[in-house]
């Protein structure tokens, strides 16, 4: 079920909310947004809700024990085993094909004769991102960052929250802690104004500034042996921006829909195309997973605690595992060894960069993420050679289609990502003229969605 759906938005999302408002104590609305979240889930795929389950059970019990446990050593034993167990899972659901078919393309070059299964294992959706909620809730309950709950139904509620179970934020237990325990005591006035905006804003952001980008560049990617060296670049500048609105809106819904149930998401964006360095670009790009990767694996791994080579070493590690993280094929690694490079050129260069110009670090440091995108948007690296050779050598070929509406969503897009606030740096405050142009583009976003124009969120398939 997509958020952008007319069955969320007119018969799921009515039906949760005001049954959720009519109950009263914590556990019943606990058990209620559980129930949700496996049924907005099961309009997916209702046969992964048990791996879901089963995951929320390993987590839950493991941490209770932990927290029992009278020796280091067993405390170490249910810090690791549960988390061995979601890494297992993550690994054959998500990268035991890749795996086997490396191995296979690897055995061909070595000329060795190695006979391996292809394998087509479905990815259950969001699995990344449960998968690193209940990492992080057994760390944080290791290193005593949190007490683990003794209420089943509050941490599956937390783990199965339908409003950021497939796509993130990540959000880590204790960021919302405080509003489950208290979640009886909850108003719903409280969060009803800031929660339809936030909501209304990332509809915006999705719908008419990522679709509409996306139905131009779409067709040229597919076709992108004949695509112009006008068309290689709009292809790299539309979907930096389709990337960004489209994840940002959905990142900007889900905390929308956090308000409408009391519960108060972390940002996930902070204008990220503002950013004056590769670094700065990553303090405000997927905060939720920079910061995961930062405190659970740079840190751990000794950060810039031991020295400039072991800094530049766990730069690089962490970006390569975070690359790994988007999806199984080696153009996302490559786009996470391409991160790392670049915070590590930033690292060596830095005295030097930061004299330049704020507007011109600006440019280059989008500029330099822009070209990094080619490569995780694109299928393979002969895809994205060929994209890139485009972009540096003037070819004629195929132009993109519908450019008024293009021209107009890439000035939107640019304008807002550049210049404009984003939702949490707004007051929310509509009244007047900002009203009536607010309700004006969602009436505009809900005629598409109702004439059947819903595409799913590009970070879906992570």
């Amino acid at each position: 079920m997509l958020f952008n759906s007319r069955v969320f938005l007119l018969v799921f999302l009515p039906i949760v909310y005001f049954s959720y408002w009519r109950l009263k104590s914590r556990n019943h609305r606990y058990a209620w947004l559980t129930l949700s979240g496996y049924v907005f889930y099961s309009f997916w795929d209702y046969r992964f809700c048990g791996l879901m389950l089963f995951s929320t059970l390993v987590s839950y019990f493991s941490a209770i024990w932990l927290d029992r446990a009278a020796t280091p050593g067993k405390r170490r034993f249910f810090l690791v085993a549960p988390i061995a167990t979601d890494l297992l899972l993550l690994a054959v659901f998500k990268y035991a094909g890749f795996a086997l078919t490396t191995t296979s393309r690897l055995a061909q070059l070595l000329h060795v004769p190695l006979q391996l299964p292809s394998i087509h294992i479905i990815l259950p959706i969001g699995i990344s991102f449960y998968t690193f909620h209940t990492i992080t809730y057994i760390v944080d309950c290791y290193r005593g960052v949190i007490k683990p709950t003794r209420n089943f139904l509050e941490f599956s509620c937390y783990v199965s929250l339908f409003s950021q179970l497939v796509a993130g934020p990540i959000v880590r237990f204790r960021q919302i802690e405080q509003d489950l325990e208290t979640i009886d005591h909850a108003r719903r006035d409280a969060g009803l104004n800031i929660g339809w905006s936030f909501f209304v804003l990332g509809l915006i952001e999705k719908v008419l500034i990522a679709d509409t980008i996306a139905g131009s560049i779409n067709p040229l990617f597919q076709d992108f042996h004949n695509l112009s060296t006008v068309s290689a670049w709009t292809c790299a500048l539309g979907y930096s921006y389709q990337l960004y609105f489209d994840f940002s809106g959905y990142s900007s819904m889900a905390v929308g829909l956090g308000y409408l149930f009391g519960l108060r998401l972390p940002q996930n964006f902070n204008s990220p195309y503002k950013a004056i360095n590769i670094s700065d670009f990553w303090a405000r790009w997927h905060i939720s997973l920079s910061t995961v990767l930062r405190d659970y694996l740079y840190i751990p791994l000794g950060g810039n605690r031991h020295g400039t080579r072991n800094t530049y070493r766990n730069l690089m590690l962490t970006m390569l595992l975070g690359g790994l993280w988007h999806g199984a094929n080696w153009t996302f690694v490559f786009w996470g060894i391409y991160h790392g490079m670049l915070l590590v050129f930033y690292r060596v260069t830095q005295n030097r960069f930061d004299r330049l110009p704020k507007l011109l670090r600006q440019a280059l440091t989008f500029y330099a993420v822009m070209l990094g995108f080619i490569v995780f948007r694109c299928t393979g690296f002969r895809m994205a050679g060929t994209v890139l050779a485009r972009m540096f050598t003037p070819h004629g070929g195929a132009l993109p289609t519908g450019v008024i509406s293009l021209v107009l969503a890439l000035l939107a897009a640019a304008y807002w990502a550049h210049i404009g606030p984003n939702p949490f740096e707004m007051h929310h405050d509509w009244r007047g003229w900002r009203l009536a142009g607010l309700v004006v583009l969602f009436l505009g976003s809900m005629f598409f969605i109702t004439a059947g124009h819903q595409s799913p969120f590009l970070y879906f398939q992570f």
